[in-house]
């Protein structure tokens, strides 16, 4: 059962037409991802087509493309002659076989990535880290979302510098973190985490392979402790 405390007032919720002309499936994705991430957009809800087409003022064929890829990650499901549902809500059992997983993987990738790093990889963890634009923005939805693609991407590139793609695949498999930050939209969620992700790329940027490994650790299991709460 969902917190109420959890979850922001819908009456803030943003809403509107897509304002720029390129890319414009892109654009309508981005707006649904944000929806989906901050819980305007509640886990095993309808999403029909013909309003968002209304409330972004554009035509059907963008807004399907959004929810094909939508579709791919997992957000969004697709079911022949009734059409798109957002994805049903991890259950608890879900949710503790995946901190499981990560808990299992994810610490010794980032031991083994620090020998792997060099200037330019750093430079690309610090930019996907999320720390240097923590406060950029007034609109705390779509920060949110932005965090969650960032919190992915950044777990993602720390994998990959540990070069093991067996690894890399499996947690990508799962759609762990746009699955996770379902589970609640609050401030707490991505205000420690970005703290924790300053002292995982300091244990990085130092190449000691201990303090990475037990910065990801502390990081993985307060991670878990935060969503916890949605299951109450």
């Amino acid at each position: 059962m969902q917190n109420p405390d959890l979850t922001v007032d819908n009456e803030a919720r943003p809403t509107g037409r897509i304002q720029r002309a390129n890319s414009l499936a892109g654009d309508v994705y981005e707006a649904i991802f944000a929806q989906l991430m901050s819980l305007r957009i509640a886990p095993g809800s309808r999403i029909t087509v013909d309003n968002l087409v209304k409330e972004f003022d554009v035509s059907h064929t963008p807004i399907r493309e959004a929810l094909g890829r939508l579709e791919g990650e997992g957000l969004v499901v697709k079911t022949h002659l009734i059409g798109y549902r957002a994805a049903p809500q991890i259950t608890r059992r879900r949710f503790d076989e995946l901190y499981e997983l990560r808990l299992l993987l994810e610490p010794a990738a980032a031991a083994k990535a620090t020998a792997t790093l060099d200037d330019d990889r750093l430079a690309v963890l610090q930019e996907a880290a999320g720390v240097m634009a923590r406060r950029v923005g007034k609109d705390e939805r779509l920060r949110y979302s932005n965090f969650a693609r960032q919190d992915a991407i950044f777990h993602d590139k720390i994998v990959e510098f540990a070069q093991n793609e067996l690894i890399r695949e499996t947690l990508n498999h799962q759609h762990t973190h746009f699955h996770i930050f379902r589970l609640m939209y609050h401030s707490r969620v991505t205000e420690e985490a970005l703290d924790e992700h300053e002292a995982i790329l300091a244990a990085l940027s130092a190449g000691d392979p201990a303090a990475a490994e037990k910065a990801m650790r502390v990081h993985i299991e307060n991670s878990r402790d935060r969503l916890l709460p949605a299951f109450e």
